[in-house]
């Protein structure tokens, strides 16, 4: 039996700031990972050529908070990267998300200011209320041609889904700019950790007060901590309820 104050499920970003945060106020933290590594999904380590390799797949920090940015910094260095994004097109070159550039590129457009490029979307927009799905949310947005040309099928091949069976928030979330910002992303720190994510976890969950467990299913261990101040799970929520109960069940609990 374990006499800790803190138990959390999970070594990645949630996990990993939760554990900092109640280690810093002197509480005994246990972390249990069911992986053979610290740091979720943005885990990345040194290949034998001495390249840093992403395993699950790119990650690219960017806010707008300053209390975060201040935050991630007391962990690790870090280097500015603004993410840009361009597609190929008709034959033709185009940043993505949609801006000025991409819309007078593919239609032969001449359109200079913000304000021409808002008219020029009200006027190809189709005009949905609420959108009830993908499609109708990029159609109310931007209108048929640049739906054909840059959103239904390239979001098949993203998803396996076209747009028509995604939830209109799916698709919502990609911005498309009234400007010339060529930037995926138009938060004000945007930037990339020197040597990588891991080490930013290492040092986060270096604390005295933290201990971790990998290769641990808390499924498999559950019974051995009791008592703890609070619990907190940051994996599949339908597993933590072994699959009995519906998501209003789990809201209410």
């Amino acid at each position: 039996m374990k006499s800790i104050d803190i138990l959390i499920i999970g070594a990645g970003i949630s996990g990993a700031v939760l554990a900092e945060r109640y280690a810093s106020m002197g509480k005994r933290v246990v972390i249990l990972e069911k992986r053979n590594h610290i740091a979720g999904n943005c885990f990345d380590y040194v290949d034998e050529n001495g390249i840093l390799v992403s395993k699950y797949g790119a990650h690219l920090f960017h806010t707008n908070e300053e209390d975060v940015w201040n935050y991630v910094n007391r962990f690790s260095d870090w280097y500015p990267w603004e993410h840009k994004v361009v597609a190929r097109v008709d034959g033709k070159t185009v940043p993505i998300p949609v801006n000025i550039t991409t819309v007078n590129t593919l239609f032969g457009t001449a359109i200079n200011t913000e304000n021409e490029m808002k008219e020029w979307l009200e006027e190809n927009r189709i005009s949905f209320t609420s959108p009830q799905n993908g499609e109708e949310a990029v159609l109310n947005r931007v209108g048929t041609e640049l739906y054909e040309k840059m959103f239904k099928h390239y979001t098949k091949k993203q998803w396996d889904k076209f747009p028509s069976e995604l939830d209109a928030s799916v698709l919502n979330r990609i911005p498309v700019r009234h400007n010339y910002d060529d930037r995926y992303f138009s938060d004000e720190y945007q930037a990339l950790p020197k040597g990588g994510y891991t080490q930013l976890f290492q040092n986060m969950l270096s604390h005295p007060n933290i201990e971790i467990h990998l290769n641990t299913d808390y499924f498999d261990v559950k019974d051995d901590f009791h008592g703890c101040e609070k619990l907190f799970y940051t994996g599949p929520v339908d597993r933590f309820f072994e699959f009995k109960h519906s998501l209003d069940d789990q809201l209410e609990y």
